[in-house]
C-alpha cells in the first residue's frame, strides 16, 4: 500500500489573507514504511516573508528569489504523491494552503478525504497528551536533534517514522503482516476427580451423657424444649 507522509512550509497561517507555500516535502511510504523516494521543493511565494513565519522555518525572502513559483512546480508534485492517501500532521492546515495554491491555477483541489490526519490519530491513541509533532518523536524515541527549525522534507521524514508508531509500529520478522508460526502448546489433560461418599459421624454414648449433662447447666435451654 502505498502512501505519502507531506509537510509544508507557508509564510502565515491562511491562504485567504495572501499568505503562501513556500517549501513542499512528500516521503514515500509503502506498507507504512518509508521506501527512500522523496519529493521536495523550495517556493518562490512572490511575497515578503514576515518575520514569526521566518522564525519558524528560517526560510528568507532573498533565499526564496532564487526558486520556481508554485505553477512551476505543481505538475511535479501531483504527479509525485499520484492518487496515494497522504499522511499530514493537521491535514486541514496543509491541505488548505494546497488546494487554494491549486485552484489559483485552475487545477482540481485535493480531496479531504484522502488525508489521514496523524493529530487525530495521535489524540484518540493517547488521550489528554501533548499531539505536536516534536512531543510524538520524545514519545517514541525517534532522534529531533538536527530539528533546529520546521522543514518541510526533516518534517516529513519525521511524520513518516510518527506515523509508522502510531500504527503499531515494526514489525518482527520479514514477514510483514503474516502471523510467525508458532510451537504447539502442549495438550492439557483434566482429570476427572473420583468423588468419596459421605462420612457419618455418630456420636457415642460417653458423649451424648456429656453432652446432657452440659445442657442441664443452661437457664431456660432450649434443647430441654
Amino acid at each position: 500500500m502505498r502512501e505519502i507522509a507531506l509537510d509544508t512550509e507557508t509564510t502565515g497561517l491562511n491562504p485567504k489573507s495572501g499568505h503562501r507555500v513556500v517549501e513542499i516535502g512528500c516521503v514515500e511510504m509503502t506498507n507504512h514504511i518509508a521506501t527512500g523516494e522523496v519529493f521536495h521543493a523550495y517556493i518562490n511565494p512572490g511575497r515578503d516573508m514576515p518575520e514569526e513565519a521566518f522564525r519558524v522555518h528560517g526560510l528568507s525572502e532573498e533565499f526564496l528569489k532564487g526558486h520556481p513559483s508554485f505553477d512551476k512546480v505543481a505538475d511535479d508534485f501531483l504527479t509525485f504523491i499520484g492518487d496515494a492517501p497522504l499522511v499530514i500532521h493537521n491535514a486541514a492546515f496543509d491541505m488548505g494552503f494546497l488546494n487554494w495554491e491549486l485552484e489559483n491555477l485552475g487545477k482540481a483541489p485535493l480531496e479531504m478525504s484522502r488525508s489521514i490526519d496523524t493529530v487525530q490519530m495521535a489524540r484518540k491513541k493517547f488521550p489528554g497528551a501533548q499531539a505536536n509533532l516534536d512531543a510524538l518523536c520524545r514519545r517514541f524515541g525517534i532522534d529531533i536533534s538536527d530539528r533546529q527549525l520546521h522543514g518541510a522534507l526533516l518534517d516529513a521524514r519525521l511524520l513518516a517514522d510518527v506515523y509508522l508508531e502510531l500504527m503499531g509500529g515494526r514489525q518482527t520478522g520479514l514477514g510483514l503482516g503474516v502471523d510467525e508460526p508458532t510451537e504447539a502448546e502442549p495438550e492439557i489433560q483434566i482429570e476427572k476427580r473420583q468423588q468419596r461418599e459421605a462420612r457419618v459421624f455418630t456420636p457415642t454414648a460417653d458423649e451424648l451423657a456429656a453432652h446432657a449433662k452440659f445442657i442441664d447447666t443452661i437457664k431456660e435451654s432450649l434443647w430441654k424444649a
